[in-house]
């Protein structure tokens, strides 16, 4: 039998919702406000790589929000985004809802707040439970019924990781702590971990995009390489691209598809090969050769709709069984 028990706590200007069934729950917990309010919204994508939050990435999602009610997505963990963004800015209330698994997508009071929100962003964590719990679900198409109605999105880390139409899935990891490592994708395209999955969100001027974060911290080119050269062989686009950006930058995407990158950190990386893989199979060393980088440091411009930036430096990469070498007069893949 089902059993639902709703409890409501208000305690000044907190409220905490915690609706539990059969074991399985989501969390809603508030600050500001108690009632949402309507405003008019801007659309934008905020593509952040993970690390130490950005300020100003934040601002920037809260002045599209244009005063409106700030919610934070989550598959597990705590509402510690709350006072942190309430605290950057002017908005009617900060909020975090926790959708730990497909039950709780399910339920219509989870998808109401989701379509009240006037920004959303996704927090960091694992990636597969994001795409495990949410994926065809409800949840997905409010997420892309919030974004097709000109709101703004944000994510971070595992966040920035499925706002692309391509995302790296981590399922086959085996822990939080364990990620595919660029030697191990290079070496076999096709090992188990390189789970890649397709149409998740739909996000204006990231369609046939694949997204990664903390990029040059933790060495994920070559990963990102075979990524783009299974999209190709496996047949799912011709024209597959990247956007990857590194700890503490930041991405910021226009309704326009024109971007800016900000942050403490490398910047950001735009790929986009220029022909299929000459080698991609199983149990063989990736060839895969001309594959174009723009490196985007902080305060250059990116143009996602004609592929070209400013402020930046072009190179190209290419992996002979599974080395990769770099048109970079130091030779360096970053």
């Amino acid at each position: 039998m089902f059993h639902e028990i709703t409890r409501i706590v208000h305690c000044s200007t907190l409220l905490l919702l915690s609706v539990a069934s059969a074991g399985q729950s989501y969390q809603y917990i508030r600050i500001g406000q108690k009632s949402d309010i309507q405003t008019k919204t801007a659309g934008g994508v905020a593509m952040m790589g993970g690390g130490s939050d950005l300020d100003d990435a934040f601002r920037w999602l809260c002045q599209k929000a244009n005063g409106g009610d700030f919610l934070i997505l989550r598959a597990h963990g705590d509402d510690g985004y709350n006072s942190y963004v309430n605290g950057l800015c002017k908005v009617n209330s900060v909020a975090t809802l926790i959708i730990p698994d497909r039950q709780a997508a399910l339920n219509p009071a989870v998808i109401e707040i989701i379509h009240r929100a006037a920004a959303v962003f996704i927090a960091g964590g694992d990636q597969a439970r994001y795409l495990n719990y949410w994926r065809e679900t409800p949840v997905q198409d409010a997420l892309n019924d919030f974004v097709a109605d000109g709101r703004p999105i944000g994510g971070t880390s595992a966040g920035l990781a499925i706002e692309g139409e391509f995302s790296y899935s981590a399922m086959n990891d085996p822990s939080d702590d364990s990620e595919l490592q660029s030697t191990d994708a290079l070496t076999n395209p096709y090992l188990p971990r390189v789970a890649v999955v397709r149409d998740f969100l739909e996000l204006p001027h990231l369609e046939e995009t694949i997204t990664d974060s903390h990029f040059a911290k933790r060495d994920r080119m070559g990963r990102s390489l075979v990524f783009l050269a299974r999209i190709m062989q496996d047949g799912w686009s011709k024209n597959p691209r990247e956007v990857a950006v590194d700890e503490k930058s930041a991405v910021l995407v226009e309704p326009d598809g024109k971007a800016t990158v900000i942050g403490s950190g490398k910047g950001a990386y735009f790929l986009k090969p220029l022909h299929a893989p000459e080698v991609c199979k199983r149990d063989t060393a990736l060839t895969f050769r001309d594959i174009t980088v723009y490196k985007a440091p902080t305060g250059s411009h990116f143009d996602l709709g004609t592929w070209n930036g400013e402020g930046g430096v072009s190179y190209s990469l290419s992996v002979e069984q599974g080395v990769i070498h770099s048109t970079r007069e130091d030779r360096s893949i970053y």
